[in-house]
């Protein structure tokens, strides 16, 4: 039996730049599922990534298998140097067949429906990061990135390509751009000189749920190092649900690294359930 790959549709330029093409799986000719291959740019770099993988007919008999590699294929032929796919939490099938084909977990997406604002610990207080404060704060929290990147499989060159990225189109405006949440947890009657607790940043409008609902997302929950351990970063991320619901969002999402095994115990002892995982390898 003859299996093939058969563009679908014209490949298409995506709005960051990129390119994506939707294809059909083939078995002597006739269709038996369907992929979709995006390239992405992220500085020089480009990141492919395979979605909306399918098998319509004949499951068991590696077509899956076959589509996935045949994806790599076409993303390497674009010029990309790492592929990634994201799977939900509930398709363990895929789950096992991006691990036989070597693809190592890298970051979980977990949400949570709020519902009413928390009450925040006594002792504590908030305060906006400003302008002449942002500059090093983003150059900490860019680093923090860069090398939680390059612990979740990304090289330093590709780790910083996509830290620029990312932050560059989320803070085009730095402390000013609309939308977010910058926040500096500090110790109640601290003084504005005196080293924060730990900082937080929530993109209150990240994108869209299907349904329609926004969908808020957690990008920095961050304890200075001397304050780790004393339940600061439960703190942080009370913090981020007020946030979230003071700006009429009641579903707030956030990635984790699979290596950073204190945060996925925190989330989840907040009630953030595991939506998709993200696993990705260099091609």
């Amino acid at each position: 039996m003859t299996s093939t790959l058969r563009p679908e549709g014209p490949e298409t330029p995506t709005p960051a730049g990129g390119r994506t093409r939707r294809w059909q799986i083939c078995a002597n000719g006739r269709q038996v599922g369907a992929l979709r291959t995006t390239a992405v740019p992220h500085g020089s770099q480009l990141f492919g990534e395979i979605a909306e993988l399918e098998i319509s007919e004949g499951r068991g008999r590696g077509r899956g298998t076959f589509g996935a590699l045949a994806a790599e294929e076409v993303l390497r032929g674009w010029g990309c140097s790492r592929v990634d796919v994201n799977v939900p939490e509930t398709a363990q099938v895929a789950r096992s067949l991006a691990l036989a084909l070597g693809y190592t977990e890298r970051m979980r997406n977990l949400a949570k429906q709020l519902t009413a604002p928390p009450e925040l610990p006594v002792g504590v207080t908030t305060r906006p990061i400003g302008a002449e404060e942002f500059p090093a704060w983003l150059a900490r929290a860019a680093e923090d990135y860069v090398r939680s990147l390059r612990e979740s499989g990304l090289t330093e060159e590709q780790s910083r390509a996509k830290s620029g990225v990312d932050h560059q189109r989320l803070l085009p405006q730095g402390a000013a751009s609309p939308g977010v949440a910058l926040r500096r947890l500090y110790g109640e009657g601290d003084d504005a000189g005196t080293e924060p607790l730990g900082s937080l940043w929530v993109d209150l409008h990240q994108r869209d749920l299907p349904d329609g609902r926004p969908l808020a997302w957690v990008m920095v929950v961050e304890v200075s190092p001397v304050h780790r351990g004393r339940g600061h970063g439960r703190t942080l991320m009370l913090v981020a649900e007020r946030e979230c619901l003071a700006a009429g969002v009641r579903t707030l999402g956030l990635n984790v690294f699979t290596v950073n095994e204190v945060a996925i115990g925190l989330y989840a002892s907040l009630g953030y359930q595991v939506t998709n995982r993200l696993y990705g390898k260099q091609l």
